[in-house]
């Protein structure tokens, strides 16, 4: 028989039964994951859309050689099935994506904490998932047979599903981003979603990010220490905990006077709480803030984080365990900052291994690892928890229970209908947000501390607040007070309190960049050295007021930082909006 003569079912024409099973087959390894992520709304649709897509890719061969059909689609079903038993394995037990950030705690992990890590999450119901898993494969390849055509169109066939599939977004991707290397690297976010690609994919950044971050962590490990460090806690038990929001917007917080009960447990505390109401970021990324606000650096002196001491370290010099626990993405070349100041600490805790943001993953989870981290038996111990916070999609940072507004009271009246879901959404995230902080705050002063908790937010967001309610996000190049104001507060226990000076009633309103976070903090911990500089420090008696900048510090020629002093609150009949003058 040759090799193009069609097959006896398809003698009237072109076996398109054939070619669906055939593509089924194959996207099916892929499809049943992301087939499970939309069902439960763990992210969105990009992923279903691209492992789809990708699948057509192994229809080329089978085109080509129809005479080894089902031999092929054997050997390539054999890794797909071992590929897609990994990552559905993965979204039983964690309900994420697999990613990168996977690969990367696989090898950060040994034999035995692989072990308990099967102990903790195995459950047998899993055994019949797989199996069913295992036996639906084997039914569709069941169902495979030949598709043949004339050769010329096979040729024809294949080369358009090759191109289409691989050539032209690849293509396309190099010309938007000016270079092979960044369109390669847009491309390899196109083909992640499926099978085998996304082990190749997370196996590939795994090792670029890998050597980024180990490059960040050497020049680091050369910085030399804090000069004349000074301690007025050494040698006395102390545990500090330092939890950094994410995207959260002080003005939707009705610990801040936002009109809607967003933050009810925190109300609760504000009698405990030093609340701290005119607080700014200096930049409205999450990286480029805390470049600044977790080092040395800030507007003036940028780069000041490649050669002092990060938060982290100025910690470990004065003896402190420290500690990170992060709900942020731990492996994305975006990230590798992060990853490398979460690397400084002792012991780390990576909770968020999702391939995308869009994804369900709730701070929820912090509170477990935090807990351990308070028993731990070190007696000066420095937490750092990492929430994901109010990051965009909002609809992903809660739980439904936390599904509260729903509806138009208390939203201003500029705010359309279509806007509306988009605007409740982020408000059950700050909800959410709130009984996450609140229940750190309160496990934290259940553990009988000595010590104090600083919460802050890396910066702020932009969900229709600002004039004209058309702004959603952030934008450094736009910039609006919603995407800099920020919550900034602390709560001391009382051992700290007996032993400190914790009056902080005429300082709360001062104009205070997060830029100089690093300055508060050390005279908060009673800590001195040469390089603290107290008339940055929100809390000092030498405190002294500045201008308020923010901007990309490394674009002054073509856009000067702005000062945040020009961003004056203006009253509208509806709601009061803050607008750039």
């Amino acid at each position: 028989m040759s090799w193009f003569k069609r097959s006896d079912t398809s003698a009237k024409g072109f076996d398109w039964a054939g070619l669906i099973w055939l593509f089924l087959f194959f996207w099916y390894f892929s499809g049943i994951t992301q087939l499970l992520i939309q069902l439960t709304g763990t992210s969105g649709f990009a992923g279903f859309r691209q492992a789809f897509v990708m699948s057509a890719i192994w229809l080329a061969p089978m085109l080509l050689f129809p005479r080894q059909t089902r031999l092929m689609a054997a050997l390539i079903g054999v890794v797909l099935w071992a590929c897609s038993m990994a990552s559905l394995g993965y979204f039983f037990i964690y309900q994420q994506e697999f990613s990168q950030s996977v690969i990367f705690i696989m090898f950060e992990s040994n034999v035995s904490e692989a072990g308990e890590y099967m102990t903790q999450y195995f459950a047998w119901w899993m055994v019949v998932a797989f199996l069913a898993h295992s036996a639906f494969a084997w039914f569709l390849w069941t169902r495979l047979r030949p598709v043949y055509m004339p050769r010329g169109r096979a040729l024809v066939a294949a080369t358009a599903i090759l191109v289409a599939v691989i050539g032209y977004p690849l293509i396309k991707q190099t010309a938007r981003t000016g270079s092979f290397a960044s369109g390669f690297e847009k491309f390899e976010t196109r083909i992640e979603p499926a099978v085998p690609w996304q082990m190749a994919v997370a196996y590939h950044r795994y090792l670029d990010t890998l050597a980024g971050m180990q490059e960040m962590l050497t020049s680091a490990s050369k910085i030399p220490p804090l000069h004349n460090l000074k301690d007025s806690m050494a040698n006395q038990p102390a545990t500090l905990v330092l939890v950094i929001g994410e995207s959260t917007n002080r003005q939707r917080m009705s610990l801040y006077g936002y009109p809607r009960e967003t933050t009810p447990e925190l109300d609760k505390l504000r009698d405990q709480l030093a609340v701290f109401d005119n607080v700014i970021t200096p930049r409205p990324y999450t990286i480029e803030a805390l470049q600044q606000v977790l080092t040395f650096a800030d507007e003036d002196n940028p780069d000041l984080y490649l050669s002092t001491p990060s938060l982290v370290s100025m910690m470990k010099q004065a003896g402190y365990k420290t500690f990170w626990i992060t709900n942020q993405q731990t492996m994305t070349k975006r990230n590798t900052m992060l990853t490398t100041f979460s690397q400084q600490a002792d012991e780390q805790v990576y909770l968020n291994n999702n391939r995308n943001q869009n994804a369900a993953q709730y701070d929820g989870d912090v509170i477990e690892p935090f807990n351990k981290a308070l028993a731990d038996a070190a007696p000066r111990k420095l937490i750092v928890v990492h929430l994901l916070g109010t990051h965009m999609s909002y609809q992903y940072r809660y739980p439904s229970t936390f599904d509260k507004f729903k509806d138009r009271n208390g939203v201003p009246a500029g705010v359309r209908d279509d806007q509306l879901p988009t605007y409740n959404s982020y408000d059950n995230a700050v909800l959410y947000n709130d009984f996450v902080v609140s229940s750190l705050i309160k496990d934290y002063a259940k553990s009988d501390p000595n010590g104090f908790l600083l919460y802050l937010s890396d910066h702020g967001e932009d969900v229709f607040d600002s004039a004209g309610h058309a702004t959603l996000g952030r934008n450094e190049s736009k910039p609006t007070a919603p995407m800099y104001t920020i919550p900034f507060m602390a709560w001391a226990s009382p051992k700290w309190r007996e032993t400190h000076d914790w009056s902080f009633a005429g300082d709360l309103s001062r104009p205070y960049s997060s830029s100089h976070l690093i300055h508060t903090w050390a005279d908060l911990a009673g800590l001195s050295f040469d390089e603290l500089d107290h008339s940055k420090s929100l809390v000092s008696d030498s405190f002294k007021p500045r201008p308020l900048m923010i901007g990309n510090p490394y674009e002054r020629q073509q856009r000067p930082l702005i000062d945040f002093s020009l961003i004056k609150p203006k009253t509208k009949p509806d709601t009061a909006e803050v607008v750039l003058k």
